[in-house]
């Protein structure tokens, strides 16, 4: 169900996503995808969150053993590789443009605490360093969903830019006081 329902949200988020449509696809009753998840926006938020728990996971994966700003290069790399998932890419960021309503606000902002607590835990870096890493994510983010890796041009190849772990070393607490 899960599987059926993820690009159905990906696509056409909290409001435009048809549960009808989703429960045609999985063969079942719409009453039975409610049965199931209680809401649509339940059901919703199950994805959203489990998009933004791969990435957490992958990233603190991707950091194990390692520290600092190797750890950090471990887990932008695997964030970049994560990218290539559509659906789940997507789905984050129509957790972000949900944000209107109160409980996926909430939801929301959990997830990317949990991303933020696994980059700064997982790295030592100070605060100045974590956002300045995730703000990059979120370029990231956006050009995935332009796909800009199908446009040939030069703001394009800047977006597309792999982004090398020694610019985050002049970016620290200490140089940004």
């Amino acid at each position: 169900m899960l599987a059926i329902a993820a690009p159905e949200f990906a696509e056409h988020g909290l409001h435009g996503a048809s549960t009808e449509a989703i429960a045609k696809k999985a063969g079942i009753t719409q009453a039975y995808v409610f049965r199931m998840f209680g809401t649509k926006k339940a059901l919703f938020l199950e994805l959203v969150r489990a998009a933004f728990e791969r990435v957490s996971d992958g990233m603190r994966e991707a950091g194990e053993d390692k520290t600092s700003l190797d750890a950090l290069s471990a887990m932008g790399a695997q964030y970049f590789d994560l990218l290539a998932d559509r659906t789940r890419l997507l789905l984050q960021l129509q957790g972000f443009a949900a944000c209107g309503d109160p409980g996926v606000r909430d939801a929301v902002r959990e997830c990317f605490a949990r991303m933020w607590n696994t980059t700064e835990e997982g790295t030592g870096l100070d605060p100045v360093t974590v956002k300045t890493f995730l703000a990059f994510g979120m370029l990231l983010n956006a050009g995935a969903a332009m796909d800009v890796e199908q446009v040939d041009e030069a703001w394009a190849d800047g977006v597309r830019t792999r982004i090398q772990s020694g610019l985050f070393s002049h970016i620290t607490t200490e140089a940004n006081r």
